[in-house]
């Protein structure tokens, strides 16, 4: 019989294995979702019920490998592998929420929009409130409503950005999640955040002057 200092030990590694198996099979259910939507900055969101779907389904394909370490962390500290389930679900739910907001604010719009949308994303990366958030989001496990809020406050930037580029886009939705899973595993350092924010700052600068040195910004002319 297993006793229970076994199963604490046990639980963590299997929660990590679900955890960035569950986000697996979110990418593969996401790219088919989005096949033949990717229309650049014309792309619409659709019906509220499709983009809710497509929404929740990226969320937790982009951002449950790196909240995979908390979800284990949580379940370390409580003691129980059941808690990693909440833990997510409430996680998720606040991802959700964003969407919501998303959904509701979104508006057709320009490659000149857009690009004030990078530019202000780039700019949110070296402010003092993006700090905190990153750091709350790296160290709060204590409930995932929580780790939520500070996740989302973190990436608030980068996900309007995601959804001002193309929502529906594999390739800009790919590299969000690459730069938020890194933000969430890795410590700040001014020696890469600094770089990046650059980056994404530029970004939005050829964006409002140069929109067609972009790949799949506009819709190809019929």
């Amino acid at each position: 019989m297993v006793n229970v200092a076994s199963r604490r030990l046990v639980a963590p590694p299997a929660v990590l294995a679900a955890t960035l198996g569950l986000a697996a099979a979110c990418w593969a259910v996401a790219a088919w979702l989005m096949d033949g939507m990717d229309m650049g900055v014309a792309t619409r969101p659709g019906p509220f019920g499709f983009f809710a779907a497509a929404w929740v389904t990226m969320m937790a394909a982009m951002m449950l490998p790196g909240a995979a370490p908390a979800i284990a962390r949580h379940v370390r500290l409580s003691g129980k592998a059941s808690a990693a389930l909440p833990f997510a679900g409430y996680y998720l739910a606040i991802w959700a929420l964003a969407g919501v907001v998303a959904y509701a604010l979104d508006r057709p719009h320009g490659p000149l929009t857009a690009g004030a949308v990078v530019i202000a994303a780039g700019v949110y990366e070296l402010t003092p409130v993006k700090r905190n958030f990153r750091q709350r989001c790296r160290e709060n496990a204590a409930s995932g409503l929580g780790y939520g809020l500070c996740c989302v406050g973190s990436g608030i930037g980068l996900m309007a950005m995601l959804v001002a580029l193309d929502v529906m886009s594999l390739a800009w939705m790919a590299m969000v999640a690459v730069v938020c899973c890194a933000q969430k595993l890795l410590p700040a350092k001014a020696a890469i955040d600094v770089p990046v924010a650059l980056a994404i700052f530029g970004l939005g600068l050829v964006i409002v002057y140069a929109p067609s040195l972009v790949p799949g910004l506009t819709p190809p002319a019929m």
